[in-house]
């Protein structure tokens, strides 16, 4: 396995961020409808092999927690471009078990590019020295160890994957596969190849390739974050009920339940 790329740092992607400000949009909303046009019908493996040969989507990168699910999305860009970057939040605030798994599954795929983000050393000690920000201030903590890192991260992408489903709550209900991500002034593309799979569908793709599962999972886990945030789920509960229990939150903020898709 290749050695982790460092992401830039919060100087380079200022930079980077200032600097295309003078320059167009990568893509346009009028750009997505027409990429979920065309291909409307198309199976995901064929979608996916069209946006690595074509480049229809410029550099791309893929976000994975290496959760609960994670795995499919990883095999099929692992069929077909095992140098995808992946993204990697290292939060310091994971399972144990998540990390192991992490690696399992890198070398398990063959994927060639795991790319670990940090969050940054001196903020981190001045916003949250204790470490128990997650107590009092999830949505804070979740800007410093996911936001931020990941922004910079993803300054040198034009488009990056997300492992999002529609069943897994109803903030994704209605995602399409392609959309602009509202949080990149430059109109960078958010691409959900898996939007459209039910609960059956990732549970029979993983049976028929014999998939590493998430030691998490069958202990009652069916959607993973950080440890302290993630809580065991009922069954017939929404999957991602036990995320920020007890918190008026379902999104650790990389993902915006209040976005509008384009359709």
């Amino acid at each position: 396995m290749n050695k982790p790329q460092a992401p830039f740092t919060t100087e380079e992607a200022r930079e980077r961020a200032v600097d295309r400000l003078d320059v167009s949009p990568r893509f346009t909303e009028h750009e997505a409808l027409r990429l979920n046009n065309m291909f409307r019908g198309s199976s995901t493996h064929e979608m996916l092999k069209a946006v690595f040969e074509g480049s229809l989507a410029g550099d791309v990168a893929t976000v994975s927690s290496f959760g609960a699910e994670s795995v499919v999305l990883l095999h099929l860009l692992a069929e077909v471009n095992p140098d995808v970057p992946v993204l990697f939040l290292d939060t310091g605030k994971h399972f144990a078990e998540t990390i192991a798994y992490r690696d399992e599954v890198v070398e398990r795929l063959g994927l060639t590019n795991l790319q670990i983000l940090n969050p940054d050393e001196a903020e981190v000690i001045a916003k949250d020295e204790s470490g128990l920000r997650w107590s009092y201030d999830p949505d804070g903590c979740c800007e410093i160890r996911k936001v931020k890192p990941l922004e910079e991260a993803l300054d040198r992408f034009d488009a990056s994957f997300t492992g999002r489903k529609a069943f897994q709550s109803s903030t994704r209900a209605n995602l399409p596969r392609f959309e602009i991500d509202t949080s990149d002034a430059a109109g960078r593309l958010k691409i959900n190849p898996l939007i459209d799979w039910s609960a059956e569908d990732i549970a029979a793709y993983m049976e028929e390739h014999d998939l590493p599962r998430h030691p998490l999972v069958a202990r009652g886990f069916p959607s993973i974050g950080c440890e302290p945030c993630t809580h065991k789920v009922a069954p017939g509960e929404d999957p991602r009920s036990g995320r920020w229990k007890g918190w008026d939150k379902t999104e650790c903020g990389i993902h915006k339940p209040g976005e509008e898709p384009f359709l």
